[in-house]
């Protein structure tokens, strides 16, 4: 479970490389996050030649694994080693509800669950490089 404060690593290749957590999306007194959730975050440390973040800006993440075990349908449990998140941006088509999207990404350096398909984020699971 995640929190305000909460320090995430970056798994995609957008160039942060740590982001802090600011807010819980989700509701007005929400206060943890799990996977799958999203949360608005600061970047604390970035690649020096990135053009498109910067360090002490305000992006929007799916946080992608956590410490936390997750708990599944079939009653098994899972656990990962890190705290990840994948940053995102809403794209908005004519005529179409907007989705949230990968910001500029090409490649997710870290397993994700098979949920994510069923939650609606198909663009983030095909760039995974293995799936749990």
């Amino acid at each position: 479970m995640l929190q305000n404060e909460s320090i995430l690593r970056v798994a995609d290749n957008s160039g942060a490389k740590k982001i802090l957590v600011i807010r819980c999306l989700g509701g007005s007194n929400r206060r943890y996050s799990r996977i799958g959730d999203l949360v608005v975050a600061t970047v604390k440390k970035a690649e020096p030649n990135s053009e498109k973040i910067k360090k002490g800006q305000i992006v929007k993440a799916l946080v992608v694994t956590t410490r936390r075990y997750f708990h599944r349908q079939n009653d098994t449990w899972i656990k990962f080693n890190e705290n990840y998140a994948v940053l995102i941006e809403k794209k908005e088509k004519e005529g179409e509800k907007g989705k949230w999207l990968p910001i500029a990404v090409t490649r997710i350096f870290v397993p994700l669950l098979a949920e994510f398909s069923q939650w609606g984020h198909q663009k983030i699971f095909s760039l995974a490089p293995e799936v749990l």
